[in-house]
């Protein structure tokens, strides 16, 4: 109170930032159009925006819109200004860039700045921003225009996209703008170098000058010239002229078709533009394949010889593309006559002084003459004394072959493009004429070139002897590869008797004349001997069966089958032979052991094996009678088969009678027929039960019905891997039980999770263990840990619940269940 001097105390006003960023959101007119009803348009009020208009109604062509605002260039003055959607007195769906409107200027109050309101939209043929002078120009195109592109609502108008047109008026020259639009036949395109008419406009706002409405009077660029594609990029190609000796550039945009289908050496015809002091192609069109021609050949053939050969023909970018050199006789002297690498007819090897035969190619352009159509004379060998080899084309790769030569112990490597006739199709065993070099890219090998086809039978790699021999067959050509890189293991031999000591040769299957009628082991033949040129190894040619070894029908039983071979026990019950699948007559797999069959013996390798096997009735081969009066006999296994015991020299197995071992007790063979289960695995020790039988022919006993006295196992497959597979069984620590699907009784299916039955038997060779003789018990069983868990989940005071019917599941045969589906009905 002491202080107060009788004045009020200076007030402050000071504005909160957030109410003047509330001030200044609510007065954007971007917002305050969020608030307009949508039947309301121009609900905006002007007081709020605007001071009052001059009253002056002006025309303009909307630029530009957004989302609620947009711009007007004004048609009589240069000004671009800002509106509001809610000045629009209209329907705002059908506004559009480009529109034709009118407007009254005003001033924002907030800002300060022009703005138009009040816009209406008027007819756009009442509009104009440029006066047009009626009066015809003649100029040229210098630029060519580009169509306009729209962006984010707005027509781009710039420089880039305007062409340019000159002309001359009062002596001086003047460059004017034009668009496409002002081009009055749109289908039109004009290009640099086009005459043409127009008329000047000037622009109301800037006075700037353009042209429009222009008119093609004539195009120097329609004048078509021709040519031939000579090279294709990726997107782009030139053109070799027909006019000139010189290439032409276009680009793929410029081809008049689907570019796909032009491809080098196409005949074209196009038109020339020149594009930053480079001349292009345009318009590129395609002819028809003849049209463009670029020289003049002559009809008559000359001879000549070769003065220079090319240095590297496959080697496209030669400094000099007629780098050969031709010389031939004329009245007026001798003339030198240039040729490149497409004049030659083939592409074989050219040499310096070879005699060929060409005609003259004159170029309508510059009148160049070169050689063409260049051909090798057959007389150029006699004249050079070049040293020609013969041969046999033994094989053929694609782009390349090779050649067994008549007088080298070599296979001649050769290129297609060494052939002198390049429309001769070159099969194996052609006979060929060839000249040898050093390969000029391996100093270490040598090549054939210049090859020329002869008559077939002209060349022979063997010299005949005329007399004829007789022999026996030691063993037969293979029918099957061999892993052996020797030819002789896979060629049948022959021996004979010459001049009392006897000789071994060679044949193969190609050699004998009768292939139906093959010779087979033991057979006499007929043949000649045939010494080969390059090496003098002797071998049998002609070879013909003269008396069949009929004492080579041999019988026997089926003792193992493998993947793809097995062996055979012979009649005797001694010996075992082998013999490929492909040598049964008949399906394999209704093959099973102990099956009696008939084949012959052959030797096609070191050891003899069984060939034309065919299978035959039961009880055909030695058939025995069973001694029924001593009745069934218990034993032990003295001796296995060769089967289970590789390592011995004996093929039958011994069974002595008694379970104890006794050295003076009896003992029977027997072999893979004594089994009672065929696929039985008796080892040395096992006990057995079994019958003794005699065979007719001779009345030796055997044993028959041999039965292993062994403890089956049962345990779960824990899994299966194609032919093989593991059981829940461990003989050895930590390793599940092997077994392989052929020990699997019937053929049944084997999965994991089957109850098997099995023998567990030790391999002799290996001391590993497997099982056999498996017998599927039943589909599948609960695994022990639910097994358990029903156990521990069992209550005594809780009802107990039988199963007195297991439940039946589908069949294996059909998709559903076993009885079709019947609905109960109610008893009456």
């Amino acid at each position: 109170m002491d202080n107060y001097n009788g004045r009020s105390p200076t007030v402050r006003k000071v504005n909160s930032p957030q109410v003047k960023k509330l001030s200044t959101q609510s007065s954007d007119p971007a917002i305050m159009s969020f608030h307009q009803g949508p039947n309301n348009v121009n609900s905006y009020s002007l007081q709020t925006t605007s001071t009052t208009s001059n009253g002056v109604r002006e025309t303009g062509l909307i630029d530009k819109l957004q989302h609620s605002y947009g711009f007007i260039n004004c048609c009589d003055r240069e000004a671009r200004l800002f509106f509001h959607f809610s000045e629009y007195n209209g329907n705002l769906d059908t506004m559009k860039t480009g529109d034709a409107v009118e407007f009254q200027m005003s001033y924002d109050r907030r800002t300060g700045k022009p703005i138009a309101i009040a816009v209406v939209k008027v007819d756009q043929s009442m509009i104009t921003t440029e006066t047009v002078n009626g009066e015809k120009c003649n100029g040229i195109i210098v630029q060519e225009a580009k169509p306009t592109k729209a962006k984010n609502g707005t027509v781009q108008n710039g420089q880039d996209t305007m062409g340019r047109v000159t002309y001359e008026h009062s002596g001086e020259c003047f460059f004017l703008p034009y668009t496409v639009d002002d081009i009055c036949d749109g289908l039109i395109k004009l290009k640099a170098g086009d005459h043409v008419h127009f008329t000047i406009a000037t622009d109301k706002r800037t006075g700037q000058v353009r042209a429009r409405q222009l008119d093609l009077v004539e195009s120097p660029t329609n004048k078509k010239q021709q040519g031939v594609v000579c090279s294709m990029k990726e997107s782009f190609g030139f053109i070799e002229r027909s006019d000139v000796v010189r290439e032409i550039f276009f680009h793929y945009s410029e081809f008049n078709g689907n570019i796909n289908d032009l491809i080098l050496g196409d005949d074209v015809d196009f038109c020339v533009q020149n594009r930053n002091g480079k001349e292009v192609a345009i318009e590129v069109s395609r002819l028809p394949e003849g049209t463009v021609i670029f020289e003049d050949v002559s009809v008559n053939r000359i001879k000549g010889k070769v003065l220079k050969e090319l240095k590297n023909p496959n080697n496209r970018r030669l400094s000099d593309p007629l780098g050969g050199r031709l010389i031939y006789e004329t009245p007026k002297g001798t003339m030198e006559v240039p040729y490149g690498d497409k004049d030659q007819v083939g592409e074989y090897t050219l040499m310096q002084g070879d005699c060929v035969e060409f005609n003259v190619a004159t170029d309508r352009r510059d009148k160049l003459q070169r050689a063409t159509n260049i051909s090798l004379l057959e007389e150029t060998f006699q004249k050079v004394g070049e040293q020609r080899e013969t041969g046999l084309v033994a094989s053929l790769k694609e782009g390349y072959g090779f050649i067994q030569c008549v007088d080298r112990d070599v296979r001649m490597f050769f290129h297609y493009s060494e052939l002198l006739d390049p429309t001769h199709v070159i099969k194996v065993q052609d006979d060929m004429e060839f000249t040898v070099i050093q390969d000029p890219s391996s100093p270490n090998r040598h090549i054939a070139i210049r090859i020329k086809p002869l008559i077939k039978g002209s060349v022979s790699l063997l010299t005949i002897h005329p007399q004829k021999y007789i022999g026996t067959v030691e063993k037969e050509p293979s029918t099957h590869k061999t892993q052996s890189k020797s030819k002789d293991s896979e060629n049948g031999s022959i021996v004979y008797d010459y001049d009392g000591a006897i000789q071994k040769i060679y044949y193969s299957s190609k050699d004998v004349l009768d292939a139906k009628n093959s010779p087979r082991y033991g057979d006499k033949v007929e043949f000649s001997i045939a010494e080969q040129k390059r090496n003098g190894v002797k071998v049998a040619i002609d070879v013909r069966v003269v008396l069949r070894n009929i004492t080579g029908r041999c019988q026997g039983f089926i003792a193992t089958l493998k993947d793809n071979y097995g062996f055979i026990e012979n009649a005797e019950h001694d010996k075992e032979v082998f013999f490929h699948y492909s040598s049964y007559d008949g399906d394999i797999v209704e093959l099973e052991l102990g099956d009696e069959v008939e084949y012959v013996l052959a030797r096609k390798s070191s050891k003899l094996s069984a060939e034309n096997i065919y299978k035959l009735n039961k009880g055909t081969v030695a058939p025995v009678d069973i001694q029924r009066e001593l009745g069934q006999l218990q034993g032990r296994i003295i001796r296995p088969m060769r089967i289970v015991n590789p390592d011995q020299d004996e093929y039958s197995g011994l069974v002595q009678v008694g379970e104890e071992l006794n050295d003076e007790a009896v003992c029977y063979p027997y072999g893979i027929t004594s089994l009672a289960d065929k696929r039985d695995f008796l080892q040395k020790g096992d006990l057995v039960k079994f019958q003794v039988a005699a065979v007719k022919d001779c009345g030796k006993l055997r044993a028959v019905n041999i039965a292993a006295s062994r403890k089956y196992i049962r345990a779960t497959v824990d899994s299966v891997k194609g032919q093989f597979g593991f059981i829940n069984y461990e003989v050895e620590d930590g390793k599940k039980l092997f077994f392989h699907m052929t020990e699997v009784h019937d053929g049944a299916g084997i999965t994991p999770g089957n109850e098997v039955e099995f023998v567990v038997v030790q391999n002799q060779r290996n001391g590993k263990y497997s099982a056999c003789s498996l017998r599927k018990i039943t589909e599948s069983r609960r695994p022990e840990r639910l097994i358990s868990r029903l156990k521990s989940m069992s209550d005594e005071s809780a009802p107990r619940i039988v199963v007195i019917r297991q439940p039946k599941g589908p069949d294996d045969t059909s998709k559903g269940f076993c009885l079709p589906r019947q609905i109960w009905k109610a008893p009456t």
